[in-house]
């Protein structure tokens, strides 16, 4: 999973980076021109795992990642500014999902860009940079359409006039100012425009970036599009706790009344948002979790391993994880009747725990 966060200057965007990947990136190097990337992989929390561990002894254990892409902050010129550079929209469009830190905080010593705090019309002025982007994308494929389609064999031109409706449907959405992702696409639609990597259609996570003393009541911010949500969190602390060791982090957190940091809230609302699970592997050698698109049939989700897994399927040996750890053992779990034998539609749920079994 590759998250990209985003922003307008000034809105601490690169702290959270730090807060969410305990990184120690410079905050200023995008000020001074910086244009490659700030760049993270992480583990994402998952308090299965440390009990699993415990059951099996293996001799490792093995997280989901999630990795975290910090790039240049936008300029909320949108269209007049000429659009996004295209370094800048090649590392948007491979990203899976867009985190949008919006600035909440007042610091007199980092002024905001537009003078004032104002969180709606960021959030806008971002909103509208990326609608903008995927704008150009779809003007410069509908011309490309208009001249080609008139010299097209039936079959395909059947195919493009579909793939031209429904970009002028997305056209008009956009100019409208609504994101992809709050149109509703049909599965077909969507792997029909999937290509274009528009920025709109990505889920979007939405974090305010409050000052401390906010953290307790942070201001209301009212984003009700599909695939989106908020998650306010005080970036400067997190970056702080994300230095600390886990007992003092504890401390320190008590002394906020901060009960969880949020960088974990942050990864499990993203998966959320993106439509993710994990299912569990178990064995002396490794406990591990692996991430899939919830839905996901048995067969598939044994891809996630490895292609000769999915490609040789016989059947998949699953066991919810609450059975598992009642039972204490696979033995056990097994002559308590919790461990099934399913076949390759079976749908995969969060926490099961898999052993496929194939032949190639």
């Amino acid at each position: 999973m590759k998250i990209a966060l985003i922003g307008l200057a000034n809105s601490g965007k690169t702290t959270v980076f730090n807060a969410l990947t305990r990184g120690t990136a410079a905050t200023t190097a995008y000020s001074s021109g910086q244009l490659e990337p700030n760049l993270a992989t992480v583990k994402v929390p998952d308090e299965r795992l440390a009990v699993l561990t415990g059951i099996f002894k293996p001799k490792k254990t093995v997280h989901a990642d999630v990795q975290y892409i910090d790039v240049a902050g936008l300029s909320g010129g949108g269209r007049q500014g000429g659009g996004l550079p295209p370094a800048l929209l090649n590392y948007l469009g491979t990203a899976d999902a867009l985190l949008h830190v919006v600035r909440a905080f007042e610091d007199s010593g980092v002024p905001h860009p537009d003078g004032s705090l104002d969180l709606g019309r960021d959030v806008q002025a971002v909103d509208l940079e990326l609608a903008f982007s995927d704008l150009a994308i779809i003007e410069r494929r509908l011309s490309r359409l208009s001249a080609e389609i008139p010299k097209m064999a039936a079959k395909e031109k059947e195919l493009r006039l579909a793939e031209q409706e429904l970009l002028v449907r997305l056209q008009a959405a956009l100019e409208a100012e609504t994101p992809i992702r709050a149109l509703g696409l049909s599965d077909e639609e969507q792997r029909m425009i999937r290509g274009y990597q528009f920025l709109t259609a990505k889920p979007l996570l939405l974090v305010p970036n409050v000052g401390e003393a906010q953290i307790a009541a942070p201001p209301t911010l009212e984003y009700a599009y599909p695939q989106s949500a908020v998650v306010p969190l005080c970036g400067k602390i997190e970056a702080e706790l994300a230095q600390l060791d886990d007992e003092d982090a504890q401390s320190f957190m008590d002394d906020l009344g901060i009960t969880s940091p949020a960088r974990d809230l942050v990864i499990q609302r993203s998966y959320d948002l993106m439509g993710l699970i994990s299912f569990l592997t178990v064995g002396p050698d490794e406990v591990r979790a692996w991430t899939i698109r919830r839905g996901m049939p048995a067969v598939e989700a044994a891809g996630a391993i490895h292609s000769d897994i999915q490609r040789g399927f016989i059947r998949a040996e699953v066991v919810p994880y609450a059975d598992l750890v009642k039972a204490g053992a696979m033995a056990e779990a097994k002559k308590q009747g919790t461990v099934r034998m399913e076949g390759k539609t079976y749908i995969v749920q969060d926490g099961d725990i898999c052993h496929f079994l194939f032949n190639v």
